[in-house]
């Protein structure tokens, strides 16, 4: 038996009494009734309907622990996990001699800040090339917690948080088993400081403001997530950023916005909720032009920033945390990348243009 991988066969004799977790999902309270493959299929990325199926018969799709046929019905608050006879990919991390921009370290905590194109940790494809391969191969012993508080999974060891692969900025990993338990505690009840500036679509009215909102998978995108409204709040998780206008360039705004939780793709998600997509965000649509004119010049401006910066407009600039064993609280700040600085001083020259 096997992944969700193209080519490989999965046994259909029936399962292994020596099974490993390779996904875990809980349904939402407000769960319609699904069929578990169309659940999955939802869910789990490079996943086919008929590769699920097939899983199903080999006895590696369980329900609250039971294993069942792929047209079990998921209802609220089912736990939904996918097991195969191998460890997940994540369990065999290679050291890699990859360069780190290290911002600081100490014997519990290590301060990095990531380049954008970088996958934080193995996973979907990504095996190699990683964050965690890198830091694998630069300090050997990196702890395994057992994650009580849900923050940091056994298979990431010593990550706490996480940030895109094509998002810049801070991250901070834990060296000791004593560091991530402290760190993961206090991600836990929100008393980091995480800010990120964003280059948005449209010009933002207000100077400043919070965006709310429960966030979860996207029903008809399983790339995408969403917000959902108030009547709708069994579904998702709640996610609150607040946001400030830094510079109005025109047809699009630089933001800072500071992180209250940490869902995936958080800002992403609640910046298109208010209409102001991020710039070049493709898996979003803000790789279309989405505010400016119909001149061929502008389509030209435009492309051309896209090109300056092949990615979303997206930087964790500063970090703060308190020291797992000092006890002091220390804060960290990266500078905007220089992708990010190009395309700006685009949209600064370009308004200038626009306003003489």
């Amino acid at each position: 038996m096997t992944n969700f991988k193209d080519g490989e066969e999965i046994d259909e004799n029936g399962g292994s009494d020596d099974l490993y977790e390779h996904h875990r999902f809980k349904a939402d309270k407000g769960q319609r009734p699904l069929r578990v493959d169309k659940y999955l299929m939802n869910l789990v990325e490079k996943a086919t309907r008929n590769k699920i199926q097939k899983a199903a018969v080999a006895g590696n799709i369980h329900v609250n622990g039971i294993a069942v046929k792929s047209n079990y019905k998921v209802k609220g608050n089912d736990v939904v996990t996918v097991l195969f006879e191998h460890p997940p990919y994540e369990f065999l991390l290679v050291p890699e001699n990859i360069p780190l921009d290290i911002v600081h370290e100490d014997d519990a905590v290590i301060v990095v800040n990531k380049p954008a194109g970088m996958v934080v940790h193995p996973g979907h494809g990504n095996y190699s090339g990683t964050l965690i391969n890198a830091l694998t191969y630069h300090f050997e012993n990196l702890p395994n917690p057992s994650n009580p508080l849900g923050i940091a999974p056994a298979n990431r060891p010593g990550l706490v948080h996480r940030i895109d692969k094509d998002t810049s900025g801070l991250l901070v990993i834990a060296k000791t088993e004593e560091a991530m338990t402290h760190l993961a505690k206090q991600f836990f009840d929100k008393t980091t400081e995480r800010e990120y500036v964003a280059l948005v679509w449209g010009n933002v009215e207000a100077d400043e403001g919070t965006i709310e909102g429960n966030i979860g998978r996207h029903p008809k995108n399983r790339l995408q997530n969403t917000v959902y409204e108030n009547d709708e709040d069994e579904k998702g998780k709640p996610a609150v950023t607040h946001y400030k206008v830094l510079e109005r360039l025109s047809y699009v705004t630089l933001v800072s916005c500071r992180l209250e939780t940490g869902r995936t793709h958080q800002i992403r998600v609640h910046m298109k909720y208010i209409g102001h997509t991020l710039f070049n965000d493709e898996r979003y649509g803000g790789e279309k032009i989405l505010k400016g004119t119909t001149f061929s010049k502008y389509k030209q401006f435009v492309e051309n920033c896209f090109k300056v910066l092949p990615r979303q407009a997206l930087h964790a600039r500063t970090l703060g945390f308190v020291h797992p064993t000092s006890g002091e609280f220390m804060r960290f700040e990266c500078p905007i990348p220089e992708d990010i600085q190009a395309c700006l001083e685009k949209w600064r020259n370009y308004s200038q243009h626009v306003l003489e």
